[in-house]
Order: C-alpha cells, then structure tokens, then sequence
C-alpha cells in the first residue's frame, strides 16, 4: 500500500516537471519569435532609410550632371532671378497676373488661362491651353505660378517659343511687351536695356524716377486745386 502511493507521488512530481518544462519552452519560443520580430523591423527601416538616402544621392548627382532641376524655394525675388526686365516691367507683369487670377490663389490655371487668351484676342483649344501650361509647368501643378508667369516673356525675350506656341501669342499681344520691335526684336531691346543701366544702379534709378513721377502728379494736382479755386472766386466776385 506504501509503494503504490509513493509511485503516484513520483507520477505526479513527474507530471509537473514536465508541465514546467513546457513553459519554458514556450517561453522561449515566444521570445525569440519577438527577437525576430524586432530583428525584422530594424532591416526594414534600415533598407527604408537606405533606400531614401540612395534616393537623394542619385537626384543630387542628376543635378550635378544636369539631368534633373534643383527644387526651388516656393518664395523667390523676380527681381534678382530675372534681371533682364526692369523693375517696372515686372510691376505691370504681376499686376496682368492678378488680373487674370480670379481666384486669387496666386495661380493662372486652364480656366483662367482660356479667358485670358479670350480678353487677348487669340482663344484657344483646351489641348492648346494644356500644351501652353506644360511648357512652362515647372512643378507639374496643371497651372501658372508668377515665376512660371515670366518665364513666359523670359522665353520669349530670349527667342526660345516656336513660332506656333500659344505662349509666343500671348507675349505679343500682351502689353508688356515692346509694341513697335515686335516680339521677333524683344531680344535687342532688353538687351539694350540691361547695357544701358549698371546692375548696380538700375533699381535705384527706377525707384527714383517712380518718386520723381509721383512728385509731379502731386504738384500737378495742387495746380489743379489751384486752378479750380481761382475759376470758382472769379464766379463768386
């Protein structure tokens, strides 16, 4: 009777050794199921950041090997990146885009385009407009930003349209440019202009000769006042 109850104490410290021993086991495998798992993500951000870095690498070397354009600042200053027109050439350039920017997002795009060339006189087809917009689509937008605004006259000054563009329409019946040399001469012109002022001095020459043209629409207007008080004693007496 002795030994039959200690063998089934035996079976049963046996029983639970075992129970023990499979825990553990358990308990290992889970872990080194999580070891994998963290081992997983790391190569896969690892091979992500890899492939980002490598991504930039080769965009910086199409840049230096001219194959690709360096992003450009969403802010930039027309009059330095485009020197070739004069301060108030670009005032009347920004002052058309607003024009034509009904919707008053700093954007030309296809609608406002198509009434633009409407108001010009030169309507075109919806596939023209889309080819007009592309030729100077920088960012790939669907639409005219300032700056791809005057890239429009920047070509055109600089005989880069084909004869046929839609953009070579509008630059010539726009009336920024140069009426009596014609689209064809607009080249010489600003040409002319940028040997006729120093870059160092045109700003200031324009910017004092806008003062110089308020002054005297001011001293014209006192003259006027002047005038009608004069007119209207003469009345009076």
């Amino acid at each position: 009777m002795a030994s039959e109850e200690l063998a089934q104490k035996l079976q049963r410290r046996l029983q639970l050794e075992e129970s023990e021993e499979a825990a553990k086991d358990e308990e290992a495998a889970a872990k080194g199921e999580e070891a994998a798992g963290e081992e997983a993500e790391r190569s896969c951000l690892t091979a992500s950041a890899d492939a980002e870095l490598s991504a930039k690498l080769c965009r910086r070397q199409d840049i230096n090997e001219g194959a690709a354009q360096p992003r450009r600042a969403a802010v930039f200053n027309p009059y330095t990146e485009f020197k070739e027109f004069s301060r108030r050439q670009i005032k009347d350039m920004e002052r058309m885009f607003r024009l034509y920017d009904s919707g008053r997002d700093g954007y030309i795009d296809l609608m406002e385009l198509k009434l633009m060339m409407e108001k010009l006189g030169a309507p075109q087809t919806h596939l023209g407009l889309k080819n007009m917009i592309k030729e100077v689509d920088e960012d790939f937008d669907g639409k005219l930003s300032f700056r791809e605004f005057l890239l429009i006259f920047h070509k055109a000054a600089a005989g880069e349209l084909e004869e046929d563009s839609g953009l070579l329409t509008l630059a010539k019946l726009s009336e920024i440019d140069v009426s009596i040399e014609g689209v064809k001469g607009a080249k010489n012109f600003f040409e002319a202009k940028v040997q006729a002022l120093s870059s160092a001095s045109k700003f200031e020459a324009e910017i004092k000769a806008e003062k110089d043209e308020r002054k005297r629409e001011e001293e014209e207007r006192k003259h006027r006042r002047a005038a009608f008080r004069e007119l209207k004693s003469a009345f009076t007496q």
